[in-house]
């Protein structure tokens, strides 16, 4: 059974910076993509970043030079590092992994989310 394991977020002042980190864990064969998303109150959910299995990365465009995301695949944890962060980050902010627990076998978590409040 894969579960994920998120830390991270908090409140922080506009222009600080926080870190965000998801683990996997349970038998995972391979994993295809992880991602972080964000709903801020009122708002849809919106995907943020996202790394695939070669490495790729994908960056909303608001947050495109502010946050990095990154990954140690050998422990199947991704981190979000958020930079100069803006009032307008604030949300509640999701883990998604997605792969195989077995041949033909997918799995699609999100974790239970973390609120970042960063504050003007």
């Amino acid at each position: 059974q894969v579960q994920l394991v998120e830390s991270g977020g908090g409140l922080v002042q506009a222009g600080g910076s926080l870190t965000l980190s998801c683990a996997a864990s349970g038998g995972i064969l391979t994993m295809v993509a992880m991602a972080w998303h964000r709903q801020a109150p009122g708002k849809e959910r919106e995907l943020v970043a996202l790394i695939n299995s070669g490495g790729s990365r994908n960056y909303a465009d608001s947050v495109k030079g502010r946050f990095t995301i990154s990954r140690d695949s050998a422990m199947n944890t991704v981190y979000l590092q958020m930079n100069n962060l803006k009032p307008e980050d604030t949300a509640v902010y999701y883990c998604n992994t997605r792969g195989y627990y077995a041949v033909g076998a997918t799995f699609d978590l999100w974790s239970q989310g973390t609120k970042v409040t960063v504050s003007s």
